[in-house]
């Protein structure tokens, strides 16, 4: 991942609720709850939490500490979940000097495109997770589940609207890259402008998943993900074992 973000989390992220609105993340967060509770915990750590969507439906069961590179995207988040602990930080190299019951990183996962930066973001959830304690690893897809994929959507609020396509295709089937694209239509009041936004995500094979996050100390399980909506298939569930 280099050091430019996407426009969508920058410069366009006002309208964050207009293109994912947090009311599309209500099924797997509630899959996160169960896979959270199950091991007991209480107090979670989210690495890449975005606009905070997930988190506006766990606060409510945990204590929530939510960090991203993103301080734009924190500002959003912040609106909707005020009162929380939000930390401006990049996953790679995030050390905050404390542990938490649970770690859960969503899709920002996916911004990690080489093996070294995928290692040292699953490194940091191991780092902040309690001895017997649980990491919840959430991409989209693995290389054995990738296809590329063109969907579209529209939301209307007031007088803002978008309309947005998201094209994702691979460039190269030898790397670890995937290409992400998105085009979007925002119209405010009678002002309508067009913006491409050309985004780079990561691809490895299950067992490279695997092998890195059992090489940074954890024991973890692939888990059927009922929640992706035949989007996102399985998930990684990680165990921390109780004697580290």
């Amino acid at each position: 991942m280099g050091d430019e973000q996407p426009r969508l989390y920058t410069e366009l992220a006002g309208w964050w609720q207009l293109v994912s609105p947090t009311e599309d993340y209500a099924d797997e967060a509630a899959f996160f709850k169960q896979l959270f509770q199950a091991g007991g915990a209480r107090d979670l750590l989210e690495l890449g939490c975005g606009g905070g969507n997930v988190a506006w439906f766990l606060k409510e069961d945990f204590d929530l500490t939510l960090t991203d590179i993103s301080g734009a995207m924190l500002a959003e988040s912040e609106k909707q979940n005020p009162g929380l602990e939000h930390i401006e930080g990049d996953m790679r190299t995030l050390r905050l000097g404390r542990k938490f019951d649970g770690v859960l990183v969503h899709d920002a996962i996916m911004y990690m495109t080489s093996e070294e930066d995928l290692r040292a973001a699953l490194l940091t959830a191991y780092e902040h997770c309690k001895p017997g304690g649980t990491a919840v690893i959430v991409p989209d897809y693995v290389a054995e589940t990738f296809r590329p994929s063109t969907a579209h959507e529209g939301v209307d609020r007031g007088e803002r609207s978008v309309r947005y396509m998201e094209w994702t295709w691979d460039a190269d089937p030898t790397d670890t890259e995937v290409n992400y694209e998105f085009i979007l239509a925002l119209r405010e009041g009678d002002e309508l402008r067009t913006v491409l936004d050309r985004q780079i995500v990561g691809v490895f094979p299950r067992a490279t998943w695997l092998g890195l996050l059992i090489d940074v100390g954890f024991d973890p399980d692939v888990v059927e993900d009922p929640s992706g909506d035949g989007e996102r298939t399985e998930v990684f569930v990680c165990h921390k074992s109780p004697g580290t």
